[in-house]
């Protein structure tokens, strides 16, 4: 099994839906997640606030340089994810075609580097 990382990209400074909206699409997406679950792929998942909440830390002469903000400005950034665990690539496709068709946003699927301990 390998893992893989599915991130949901959010577009910078888009509209946001309407709350009915929202809730289907939280709807949608939480059903995605109890049937990963149910699979036994699920590993992690989880939504993040925007970039305008993240510090950014650089390595600076022999220091580190603290920044408010994001890294970069961005058109799109990553809104949420989930890991799954799953035999194969077509496997963790399928698993972000569903995420992508339920919070109706493009995903990214990647895999992790297999690491031993």
């Amino acid at each position: 099994m390998t893992h893989y990382l599915i991130s949901v990209v959010e577009p910078a400074g888009g509209h946001q839906p309407a709350p009915e909206e929202l809730e289907n699409i939280m709807r949608d997406v939480e059903k995605v997640d109890a049937d990963m679950r149910e699979h036994g792929v699920w590993v992690f998942a989880g939504g993040l606030h925007g970039p305008e909440a993240s510090t950014t830390l650089r390595p600076q002469d022999d220091g580190i340089v603290v920044s408010d903000g994001p890294f970069a400005e961005a058109k799109e950034y990553i809104g949420g994810f989930s890991i799954v665990d799953v035999p194969d690539l077509d496997a963790a496709l399928e698993w972000g075609r569903r995420m992508s068709v339920a919070c109706t946003l493009p995903v990214e699927v990647r895999p992790f580097h297999v690491t031993t301990g």
